[in-house]
């Protein structure tokens, strides 16, 4: 029977220098799609696949990250005091419970990889998932649950990817399938990081969740710098594949990249637009506008 995945490692060190001016003062993950901040949405979906402990990697100015998921005193006592229930559930719900949430510093923009190595000690020697807040997936139930699902059944390594355009397979870690296990679940027979287009193994790429066994960190403290001169994830993983089960799983759902500018514009519409309270009216607005 696979171990439970209790641990999920945000990477949140990025500068977020795509957002300028914005993020000069606000970290990139803070800034909102609709009315939650972006890494508010990779802990919800955290939270509902069974997470009970949250890993933020951070950096220096990311300090706002931490202060959202705590109590906010000042604020909670306005709330109650005015009779605002709906609006201090909100706050109450969505912060970790006390000591389910840990804050590491990766002092050192060295990459995704390195970022990962950097949780080693709160994870442990346990298998854990990873969420990359910036890759927004709009699903029900949300990626992660999917995931954990598969694993539960299978164990190992489990890589959520999804079909790009073959123009686009140079951007991504790009993987190659073997065995199949139903329509969305198939063994991963190799991975490269952002390969020639013509060197692709497939059109699938990992996009930004994963679920990982601690063998992985072993790797990452040897890892030397691959694609970029930084540390990269996908190479650890590459290291493993000959001894531990990585499975793809092509998840239900549309992701959306926060991380860049259309991406996240596009996040709020198609968030707002799933919103009874709003959807109504901003239909209407966005008709207005396109006209």
């Amino acid at each position: 029977m696979a171990k439970k995945v209790r641990k999920v490692v945000f990477p949140v060190a990025g500068l977020g220098t795509r957002f300028l001016p914005a993020t000069k003062s606000i970290p990139k993950e803070m800034l909102t799609v609709v009315d939650k901040p972006v890494i508010q949405y990779a802990v919800e979906e955290a939270a509902e696949a069974g997470i009970e402990h949250f890993v933020f990697v951070t950096g220096r100015g990311k300090g706002a990250i931490e202060d959202h998921f705590d109590i906010a005193y000042e604020l909670e006592a306005t709330l109650k005091a005015r009779g605002k229930t709906v609006e201090f559930e909100q706050l109450k719900t969505s912060r970790p419970m006390a000591g389910g949430a840990s804050f590491v510093r990766q002092q050192e923009p060295l990459g995704l990889g390195h970022a990962v190595w950097c949780a080693r000690d709160i994870v442990g020697d346990e298998p854990f998932a990873l969420a990359l807040p910036d890759m927004l997936i709009q699903a029900k139930p949300g990626c992660l649950k999917q995931m954990i699902d598969i694993y539960n059944e299978r164990g190992g390594n489990v890589i959520a990817v999804e079909e790009v355009p073959h123009e686009h397979v140079n951007r991504y870690g790009v993987v190659g399938l073997g065995e199949s296990y139903g329509a969305d679940t198939h063994r991963i027979a190799g991975m490269v990081e952002k390969p020639k287009i013509e060197d692709a193994p497939s059109d699938l790429i990992i996009s930004g969740r994963y679920i990982l066994q601690p063998e992985i960190f072993a790797k990452l403290e040897k890892q030397e710098p691959g694609a970029g001169g930084e540390i990269q994830l996908t190479d650890s993983m590459i290291a493993l594949l000959a001894g531990q089960d990585f499975f793809a799983y092509r998840f239900h759902g549309r992701t959306f990249d926060c991380g860049d500018k259309v991406g996240y514009l596009a996040a709020n519409v198609a968030y707002a637009l799933e919103r009874s309270d709003i959807a109504p009216k901003f239909r209407d607005v966005l008709g207005g506008l396109l006209k």
